[in-house]
């Protein structure tokens, strides 16, 4: 059984810094892409970062400057430093990992979601 476990969410003031952390657990034989996406109530789930194993980054325009993802392999963790927040920023936070249990089959899992909120 493959886990996704998220933490760092919060509130934060505009201007402030979170930091948010995912972890996965279970048995894995590789992982491919890590990401972070964020939805609204009502909106669709959009891509805010994502990064290969080999370290490859991808942002969305809006969050360009203002976050940094990485990942650390051997702990099969994905980090998103977010600064400069904005409270446009506030969303439902929720990890990604395309990540093979066996060799040549991969699936996304997800994670349950943290909530960041930003306040001006």
């Amino acid at each position: 059984q493959v886990q996704l476990v998220e933490s760092g969410g919060g509130l934060v003031q505009a201007g402030g810094s979170l930091r948010l952390s995912c972890a996965a657990s279970g048995k894995i034989f590789s992982i491919n892409v890590m990401g972070w996406y964020r939805q609204a109530p009502g909106k669709q789930r959009e891509l805010v970062a994502a990064i290969t194993s080999g370290g490859s980054t991808n942002y969305a325009d809006s969050v360009k400057g203002r976050f940094t993802i990485s990942r650390d392999n051997a702990k099969n963790t994905v980090y998103l430093q977010m600064n400069s927040l904005k409270p446009e920023d506030t969303r439902v936070y929720y990890c990604n990992a395309n990540l093979a249990v066996i060799p040549g089959h991969r699936y996304d899992y997800w994670g349950q979601g943290t909530q960041v909120t930003v306040s001006s």
